[in-house]
Order: structure tokens, then C-alpha cells, then sequence
């Protein structure tokens, strides 16, 4: 979050990036969760279950979401391996400093290692698969209850040191002043992308996470709280790097390096600085862990699931395929610098493909599968929980905005993000 938005000009970026959450993230959220409930599958075999038309592919739904997901994993385990050679770096004083010109070689040497690169990368797949093969409950559930809390706190104490440095305001400034003739097509696509991805909607996770919950769940409650969850923390993020980025002089577009430049100067300059450092990207890594288990869950499902293969089979396939996919992306900064598709890395294709248009794309035809063809009489069965939950306003309001307003604000964006309004 903070890294994008930096990027696309701060305020008025987060104003599109909260409208896409709250017009296109939840909805989307709550449709993929209701679906997953229903059908008690992974996300294609959700759809072919829940199709009364078998002749329609929108199975198809679903093999974007896998698509998705593992591209996502393709680059994003290169970023968590950044983060985790940063907790062994943190033990040092080799990034412990305010002056950027020295956080900024830490972080380049680092990432034009090849060898480094790899060796990273693969080391977080070993991690994460050894997680996912302890099933959902047992890894992926204990690992974020345990984590997330404390991260969370220790995000707060970060913020509240970071708004005590000279010159904060101007950082608060960017990120809650808007300066709306900053704001490209690009960018409102970036934006809606952002949602897609920090809600892990459109690439089939919250529909296979659905198909693990209980019919007394109340989904639209489940889907509200961890939307306004994730935008707390984006904004937290936010709060607790940009007064930071303008304090010491650092560019705030500076891209996904953003966290690797900004934040040791932040400890460098608090009591036992050392110390919350090293906490901070150590639990930073353990989120990771986190975001990629859900990713990870996806491709790993649909094994399991729809080729009948044992959790470990379909665990070991998946980490090996993303092993050799993956080290395009990781060799992205070094050897591949020059190898770009469309004027982009494969770093940065992964990332721009899977977030900017597998993502949206897929949230797209997932509403509209759910209020065109599911209908309003099973969504409200669905949603109220066969009318246990007294909430048949607030799910009129979400068929309504579902079945209307979303698919027309993605298409739109879509569009105008591919250039077709000029």
C-alpha cells in the first residue's frame, strides 16, 4: 500500500483506492465467500457445481483465479524473501541508519545477487510448503492468530515514533491532502488492483476459504471486518512511513523498495531502535508467511480437490512449478534486467498481469455469476443464513450494488486503464 501510493501522487489515489474497496472489494468479498460456503469446493470446481448451465464456462472464473494466485506467488515470494534477509541484516548495523544514500546500497546489494536472489526465494517456498502441508487450522489459522496481534501493536509504536519526526506533517500531508491532477487512468486501475490484491478477491482464496466455513457464519459481518481490518493497517502503513519518506528526503516514489529505504531510519532514531527493528522484520516476514499461505492455498486446493492428489502431492507440485516460474521473477534485478516483455520485467509483468487485470477481471464475472445467474432468491437465502440473521436490507443493498454498480465501475476501470477512452 504505501509503496503504490506512493507512486500514483498519495491522497488522491487512497480516495479511489477506499471507493474500490468499498464498492468493488466487499462486494466481491462476500460473493466469493458465499460461493465457497455453497458449493464446499475450491474455485473451479466451485463454479462448475453451481452452474445450472453447464454448457456456460464460467469454470473459466476459476481457472483465472488459480492463474492468478500463482503468479501472484511467482513474485510476491521474492518480495518475502527481501523481507526475511532483512531480519538477518537487522542483527547488524548495516541498515541501522537515517542516512538513506546507506539503506538504499544495503537494499541494492541484496537484490542484484542472483545467487542471493534465488536462494531466498526458494528458502520461503520451503517454509511456506512445510506450513500449508499442516492443513488450514493447524498452519495457516494458529500462525496468523498468533501473529498478527503483535505486528498490529508494534505497527502503532512505529507510527507514533514516525510522527514525531521534523517535517511529518508534510508526509501526513501527502497521503491525506488530495492533489487530484495527479490521478491517471493507470493509476485508478493501480488502485483498483490494490484492493483486489490486498483482499486476496478475484484469484479463487476467500472462495476456497468459504468453502471451509460453517452455515452459521455470517458472512457479510466476516467480509466488513476484515475489509475494514486490511484498511486500517493500509492506513497505519501509511501513517508510519511517509512522515519517515519526507523527514529524511527520501523520494516517495520510490517503488516496492519503499520499506527496505524508509523505515530502519525510523528506528535508527527511537529509544532501543535496534532492538523494535529486528522484531519489526521478523514479524513483517511472518505476515508474509501469512499472505502467501492464502495465495498458496488456491493452486494447492484445486490439486487436492479436483485431482483427487494428497495435500503433500499437490503441496510438493505447486512449490516446485513456482521454484522454476518463480526465479524469472527473481532474477528480475540482476541477470533478467534486460530480458522485458511489453517494457516490463517478469517481475513486474507478473505483478502488473495478475493484479491488474487477472484480478479484476475475475471479480468481475464473479458478481456477475452471482446476481445474474445464483439470483436474488438464493443470494438471500445464502446471506441471511435461511433467514436466522436479521440482515435482509443490508443484503438487498449488496445484491443491488453487486448487480449494478460494481461490474460497471470494473469494466470502466478496466477500460479506461487499457486506454480505450484515449
Amino acid at each position: 500500500f504505501p509503496y503504490l501510493t506512493g507512486v500514483n501522487g498519495g491522497a488522491a489515489f487512497l480516495i479511489v483506492y477506499l471507493l474500490s474497496t468499498l464498492l468493488v472489494g466487499l462486494p466481491v468479498m462476500i460473493s466469493e465467500h458465499m460461493l465457497g460456503r455453497k458449493a464446499k469446493a475450491e474455485a473451479i470446481s466451485t463454479f462448475l457445481k453451481l452452474n445450472p448451465n453447464k454448457k456456460q464456462p464460467w469454470w473459466l472464473i476459476g481457472v483465472f483465479g488459480v492463474v492468478a494466485a500463482f503468479m501472484i506467488m511467482a513474485f510476491y515470494t521474492e518480495v518475502a524473501g527481501w523481507v526475511f534477509a532483512y531480519v538477518v541484516k537487522s542483527l547488524g548495523n548495516g541498515i541501522f541508519s537515517t542516512d538513506p544514500a546507506v539503506t538504499e546500497a544495503a537494499f541494492g546489494s541484496l537484490i542484484s545477487n542472483p545467487w542471493i536472489s534465488l536462494g531466498i526465494q526458494w528458502a520461503v517456498l520451503a517454509l511456506v510448503g512445510f506450513i500449508i502441508l499442516q492443513g488450514v487450522a493447524k498452519g495457516i489459522e494458529r500462525t496468523a492468530k498468533r501473529v498478527m496481534p503483535v505486528l498490529f501493536a508494534l505497527l502503532i509504536i512505529v507510527v507514533i515514533r514516525s510522527l514525531t519526526l521534523e517535517g511529518a506533517s508534510e508526509g501526513l500531508k501527502f497521503l491525506f491532502m488530495p492533489d487530484f491532477s495527479k490521478l491517471t487512468g493507470a493509476a485508478i486501475l493501480t488502485a483498483m488492483g490494490l484492493a483486489f490484491f490486498k483482499l486476496s478477491i478475484g484469484m479463487g482464496t476467500m472462495i476456497t476459504y468459504g468453502s471451509y466455513f460453517g452455515d452459521d457464519q455470517n458472512i457479510p459481518m466476516n467480509a466488513t471486518k476484515v475489509m475494514l481490518g486490511d484498511l486500517a493497517v493500509s492506513l497505519l502503513a501509511g501513517m508510519a512511513i511517509f512522515p519517515a519518506v519526507f523527514a529524511y528526503g527520501v523520494e516517495p516514489g520510490a517503488g516496492p523498495s519503499l520499506l527496505f529505504i524508509t523505515i530502519q531510519s525510523v528506528f535508527a532514531s527511537m529509544p532501543f531502535g535496534h532492538f523494535f527493528m529486528v522484531i519489526f522484520f521478523l514479524l513483517t516476514s511472518l505476515a508474509a508467511i501469512g499472505a502467501m499461505l492464502s495465495l498458496i492455498e488456491v493452486p494447492v486446493a484445486f490439486l487436492a480437490e479436483h485431482y483427487r492428489m494428497t495435500r503433500k502431492k499437490a503441496t510438493l507440485i505447486i512449490v516446485g512449478l513456482l521454484a522454476a516460474v518463480g526465479s524469472l521473477a527473481a532474477l528480475s534485478s540482476n541477470v533478467l534486467a534486460e530480458a522485458k516483455i511489453f517494457g516490463k520485467t517478469f517481475f513486474d509483468l507478473f505483478d502488473y498481469l495478475s493484479s491488474n487485470v487477472l484480478l479484476p477481471v475475475g471479480g468481475l464475472f464473479i458478481v456477475l455469476f452471482v446476481s445474474w445467474v445464483i439470483g436474488w432468491n438464493k443470494v438471500e437465502k445464502a446471506l441471511t443464513n435461511n433467514g436466522t440473521l436479521k440482515n435482509v436490507k443490508l443484503v438487498k443493498v449488496y445484491f443491488n450494488v453487486t448487480r449494478y454498480v460494481t461490474p460497471i465501475l470494473v469494466l470502466i476501470v478496466l477500460l479506461n486503464g487499457f486506454g480505450v477512452f484515449g
